[in-house]
């Protein structure tokens, strides 16, 4: 029996979610799924399928070395609905050869818990694999991932500007050895 303290609302619980390494044809889904103007706000713009079939090549074999990658993200039903996963840093800048923990999701499955439930099952999956930090490079304009990093329990270690928008950015961090 649940009981409903007066002023306490109840969280619904998180969305089922499914994550897989991502195959040749994901790379289409996610190009159509991430095809949205606000899905793409802090990531640059629009991309290219080519974009998409090189990214889903490198964390097939991310996974291969390292037992995690961004991870195709499907929903109750198998539809692809966005990625989430880990996989080291891939800029020159920032805090380079540590692992990132990352989410993108399309439009229409946003507020719905899937990110959240996605973020967590990658921190045990990365804390398994023996990884003992991760970092998540977030826009500081990016509410949504802002709140995702605060669900996760990750801490703001570094505010930042990216070199090549020049917005600026955050640098959260979450230790997996604790508790």
């Amino acid at each position: 029996m649940i009981t409903r303290l007066k002023g306490c609302p109840v969280k619904p619980a998180l969305p089922v979610v499914r994550l897989r390494v991502p195959t040749d044809e994901d790379a289409v889904a996610w190009h159509r799924v991430f095809d949205h103007p606000d899905v793409m706000e802090f990531q640059g713009g629009r991309a290219e399928l080519s974009v998409y079939e090189e990214l889903t090549a490198r964390q097939r074999l991310h996974d291969a070395e390292r037992g995690f990658c961004l991870w195709t993200l499907l929903d109750r039903e198998d539809r692809v609905i966005g990625f989430t996963g880990a996989q080291p840093w891939p800029a020159e800048w920032g805090p380079k050869g540590e692992i990132e923990i990352g989410w993108r999701l399309g439009r229409e499955y946003w507020g719905q818990g899937y990110v959240t439930a996605a973020a967590r099952t990658t921190v045990e999956r990365v804390r398994a694999a023996g990884v003992p930090e991760v970092v998540a490079m977030v826009d500081a304009g990016n509410a949504r991932s802002i709140a995702v990093t605060r669900r996760l329990g990750m801490r703001l270690a570094e505010v930042f500007t990216a070199p090549e928008s020049r917005r600026e950015g955050h640098c959260y961090r979450l230790d997996l050895q604790a508790g």
